[in-house]
C-alpha cells in the first residue's frame, strides 16, 4: 500500500467523525432552549402550533420543531388615546384613556389577532363611547370610577379570545370645548348665588326668630317684675289692714300721716330755686303723724 493511499484512508475517517460530531453539537443547539422568565416562546412542527415553552430549559426535536415566536409576558400600557363621545345629555366631550394588559396564553394572542395593541385600542374607543352615552355629564364627572370599573370589565369580555388578561384601565381627563364650560361656570355661579341667597334669607329668618325670643323673653320678665309688685303691695296691704284690725283707726290715721309727709317731701325735692304753696293744713300732717308717733291722738 502505497502511502498517498494511506493518507487519504486517515483523511476520509477524520472527516466523517468531525461531520458526526458537528451534527450532535447543532442537534443540542436547536433542541435545548433556555427561556427567559419575562417570556414564553410559541413551538411550531411543520407549520402547525406544537407546544409552549415556559421560563427555563425546554427540550425540542431539533430540525422538526421550530421556535416561531417569542412573546413578552410583561405587563405593557398601550399609548395614552383620545377619543369624542356624547353624553346621555347631548355634550360633546373628549376622554383621554389608558389601558394596561398581558399576554397569559401567547398561543392564542399570536394566532388569532394580528396586531393586539391597535385591537385593543379600538375595543376600548367603541366601549368607552358607548359607556359614557348611558350617563349624563354630570355623573361621568363625579362617578368616574364606577365608569372606570364599567369599561375594564367590557374590554376585558372583548378580549378574552385573545389570550389577554386587561389589568388596568384608567380616565385621565374628561375634557369639554369652550362653550360648554362657560355654560358649566354660569350653572355654577348660579348655583352659588342661589346658596348665597338661601344662607342669608335663613340667617334674616333666625334674626327674626332671634328677636321675638328676646323681646318674649323681656315680656315674660316685666310680667314677673309686676308679678313681683303686685306681691309686695298685697302684702304691704294686708300688714295695714291687720295693723288696722289690731290698733283701729289710730293705725289708719298713721299711715295716712306718713303719706302726706313723703308727698310734701317730694314736692320739696325739686332742683333750683323755686316757690312752693303748701295748703293750710299742710303743717298739721306733720304734728299729727309726730304726735302720733309719741302715741297721741
Amino acid at each position: 500500500m502505497s502511502l498517498e493511499r494511506i493518507l487519504a484512508d486517515l483523511l476520509g475517517g477524520s472527516l466523517v467523525t468531525l461531520l458526526i460530531a458537528l451534527l450532535i453539537i447543532v442537534s443540542i443547539f436547536l433542541g435545548v432552549r433556555i427561556v427567559p422568565q419575562s417570556e414564553k416562546y410559541v413551538v411550531e412542527r411543520f407549520g402547525r402550533l406544537q407546544s409552549v415553552l415556559g421560563p427555563g430549559i425546554n427540550f425540542i426535536v431539533p430540525f422538526i420543531d421550530v421556535v416561531r415566536h417569542k412573546v413578552s409576558i410583561l405587563e405593557r400600557q398601550l399609548p395614552t388615546a383620545s377619543q369624542d363621545a356624547i353624553t346621555k345629555d347631548n355634550v360633546l366631550v373628549q376622554v383621554e384613556t389608558s389601558v394596561f394588559y398581558r399576554i397569559l396564553e401567547p398561543e392564542k394572542t399570536v394566532y388569532r389577532i394580528r396586531d393586539v395593541d391597535a385591537a385593543i385600542a379600538t375595543t376600548v374607543a367603541g366601549i368607552v363611547r358607548a359607556e359614557i352615552g348611558k350617563m349624563e355629564l354630570d355623573e361621568v364627572q363625579s362617578n368616574r370610577s364606577s365608569l372606570i370599573g364599567q369599561i375594564q370589565n367590557a374590554v376585558e369580555d372583548q378580549v378574552d379570545n385573545w389570550g389577554i388578561e386587561v389589568t388596568r384601565a384608567e380616565i385621565l381627563d374628561v375634557n369639554l370645548d369652550q362653550a360648554t364650560r362657560d355654560a358649566m361656570l354660569q350653572q355654577l355661579n348660579a348655583e352659588r348665588e342661589r346658596r348665597a341667597q338661601v344662607t342669608r334669607a335663613e340667617g334674616a329668618k333666625r334674626a327674626v326668630e332671634l328677636n321675638a325670643d328676646a323681646e318674649l323673653y323681656a315680656a315674660e320678665q316685666i310680667a314677673k317684675a309686676r308679678r313681683i309688685e303686685a306681691d309686695a303691695e298685697a302684702y304691704a296691704t294686708g300688714v295695714v289692714a291687720q295693723a288696722i284690725a289690731d290698733n283701729g283707726l289710730e293705725a289708719a290715721q298713721y299711715q295716712v300721716a306718713l303719706k302726706q309727709v313723703d308727698a310734701l317731701a317730694k314736692v320739696g325735692a325739686g332742683a333750683g330755686k323755686q316757690t312752693i304753696f303748701l295748703p293750710a293744713d299742710a303743717v298739721d300732717a306733720f304734728k299729727n303723724a309726730f304726735g302720733m308717733l309719741k302715741g297721741g291722738k
